[in-house]
């Protein structure tokens, strides 16, 4: 039986460690991120994911306390009173139990964050496979949309530039479902550099940008091996990513009065949708 402990104390220091990952330094200082909820702590638990605390409001205590730890024998259990729960979240309506989970960088293989693309088959992304990469897109919710996405439609690999936000922020976290547990998340320091390095296998890489002679997207052929990069929707894609890829691409839509451009998790999305159509295995 998992080990429970009843907590009190707004000042408790378990408490105020979970607390304190609401902030990238603290979470990479300690290699621990936090997430709300009943189904995202099945799903890490179905994952593998190394949970090592849970908190649960007490109030649901009765129905939550038993079942996860059956799930999750070997984290420690803290049953909180409204009070002090109200510390760990910032759901408007908060299901009532908040875990916190060692990085899952090397879990199953399926993330790896990488400080850059390195020489020439030293990127870890598979030969096949569907492959979305993002540059600088800085809003976590729209990351871990992209990141939901994926796994929705085959694509096995997100491929990051360092600037986009913390894939283990609790709004990222939220946003993928779960979906963050079965990615394989690669973030580069030079993005163009494995671009450049995809290339250099076969794969053909497009620059989701809307500039002179960029190709419709849906108006020429594709396949299920072609990687799109999608940018930050506020500057767009950087030159040298842009020079990095073969050629441009954007995805046809009206226009008129309020209409400018995709959010970028919807571009990303309309994207991998039509991508997922093509021949392809991940």
């Amino acid at each position: 039986m998992a080990e429970t402990v009843y907590i009190t104390s707004r000042s408790n220091p378990a408490v105020c460690a979970a607390a304190s990952l609401s902030e990238r330094k603290f979470r990479e200082r300690d290699r621990l991120f936090r997430f709300d909820g009943e189904k995202l702590f099945r799903e890490a638990c179905a994952c593998g994911v190394d949970i090592v605390r849970v908190f649960i409001r007490e109030d649901r205590e009765g129905d939550l306390l038993g079942p996860a730890s059956e799930l999750c024998p070997g984290a420690v259990f803290g049953v909180l009173p409204e009070s002090v729960f109200s510390r760990l979240t910032a759901e408007k309506s908060p299901e009532g139990i908040v875990s916190v989970a060692k990085y899952i960088d090397n879990l199953h293989k399926s993330v790896t964050i990488i400080e850059d693309g390195g020489p020439a088959g030293r990127l870890p992304v598979p030969e096949t496979g569907k492959v979305i990469a993002l540059e600088a897109v800085r809003d976590p919710g729209n990351v871990g949309t992209v990141i939901r996405s994926a796994a929705a439609f085959g694509f096995g690999t997100v491929l990051m530039s360092d600037d986009c936000a913390d894939i283990y922020n609790p709004k990222t976290v939220r946003a993928a479902m779960g979906a963050l547990f079965s990615r394989r998340i690669v973030r580069v320091r030079r993005l163009a550099d494995a671009l450049r390095e995809l290339r250099s296998r076969g794969r053909r890489v497009y620059a989701a940008a809307l500039e002179p002679g960029a190709l419709p997207f849906g108006g020429f052929r594709t396949a299920g091996t072609d990687v799109f990069v999608v940018g930050n929707e506020g500057h767009g894609l950087s030159e040298e990513v842009v020079s990095a890829c073969d050629a441009t691409a954007f995805v046809p839509m009206e226009t008129g009065p309020g209409i400018e451009s995709l959010n970028a998790a919807v571009a990303a999305s309309v994207i991998m949708y039509g991508l997922s159509r093509e021949p392809g295995t991940d």
